[in-house]
């Protein structure tokens, strides 16, 4: 199928959150764990409040952070753009094209739910956005 619901590419899913008083040596440890390459950074209810991936580790130690002091509510990106599960794949795809990342959190009224890398999706859903993507520059 070249354009899945967003609830069916993370079905069953369970994705890595942690609180935003975790540190970034923490987040670090639980990502190798789990081979995910971002957190989602919630409170107690779920309700998110920003993602910390890879990109942000680097940085943080690329400017001299201490790992094992350095919280991620310091160096996570809040207020993400997110998606919901009832949304498609290209959809999705579009997003993470314009915004310029990788992750992207599944939110439902107000919930975490998953998320969703680019490496989640098929090479047909791939195939179709790069040929959106293709018609769209040769128009503008």
């Amino acid at each position: 199928m070249t354009n899945r619901y967003i609830a069916d590419i993370v079905q069953n899913q369970d994705p890595l959150m942690m609180p935003p008083d975790a540190s970034v040596a923490q987040a670090c440890e639980r990502m190798c764990e789990r081979h995910v390459g971002a957190v989602l950074v919630a409170d107690r209810s779920h309700h998110l409040l920003g993602i910390f991936t890879g990109r942000d580790a680097v940085r943080m130690l690329g400017q001299g952070g201490d790992a094992t002091r350095t919280r991620l509510d310091a160096v996570m990106t809040p207020g993400p753009v997110t998606i919901a599960p009832d949304a498609h794949a290209i959809d999705a795809l579009r997003l993470m094209s314009d915004g310029g990342f990788r992750h992207l959190p599944i939110v439902e009224s107000g919930e975490v739910k998953a998320i969703v890398a680019r490496s989640d999706f098929e090479g047909l859903e791939l195939d179709r956005f790069e040929e959106e993507k293709a018609l769209w520059e040769r128009i503008a």
